[in-house]
């Protein structure tokens, strides 16, 4: 899991992991956890000399968390502002196009299909050629093309969650042989 060194207002060192931050601002010091929602973990104390408990207090916290709640993504669910059609997040189209020595132009849906840790791919489902094209058809293409997007979506989450935990595991290893 990644960690990052903090220095607090009272000069002590911190590494502290990713989903926590430091709060310090007039009358309020602390480690707010932000996963799966936030928390505040007060120091309770106005010099900083509760920080490392508070600390403690906010990394048992999050990797309870992880344990439990699926990894947050970054996956767009709704369609952009920008979009001009209905279509969900990640399906565009239709695509019309005439392959060379073809007389005719067909159709088809582009689906973009996310890979945790990896570049995303692309895929195409057809809808047919300008003499088969049908609002059947197409309504056929679009769900099967959701279907596709809902499964990839899902297999993302699975890989994010299963990567998450990995590291909150190598953050447990090291806390115990720190201790």
């Amino acid at each position: 899991m990644k960690l990052r060194d903090i220095v607090i207002f009272s000069g002590q060192e911190f590494a502290v992991p990713q989903g926590i931050q430091r709060i310090d601002h007039r009358a309020t010091h602390g480690w707010q956890l932000r996963y799966g929602g936030t928390k505040l973990f007060s120091d309770h104390s106005s010099d900083g000399s509760g920080a490392a408990a508070s600390l403690e207090a906010a990394t048992r916290e999050l990797l309870k968390r992880i344990a439990k709640l699926p990894a947050p993504v970054r996956l767009q669910h709704g369609p952009s502002e920008n979009k001009t059609s209905d279509l969900p997040a990640g399906i565009f189209g239709p695509v019309i196009r005439q392959r060379r020595g073809s007389r005719v132009r067909d159709a088809s849906l582009s689906v973009l299909i996310p890979r945790f840790g990896d570049t995303p791919k692309r895929r195409t489902v057809y809808i047919g050629t300008e003499n088969t094209y049908t609002v059947a058809r197409y309504e056929r293409a679009l769900a099967k093309a959701m279907e596709m997007r809902a499964e990839a979506e899902e297999i993302y989450q699975r890989a994010a969650t299963k990567a998450k935990r990995f590291e909150s595991q190598t953050l447990k290893a090291a806390r115990a042989a720190a201790k």
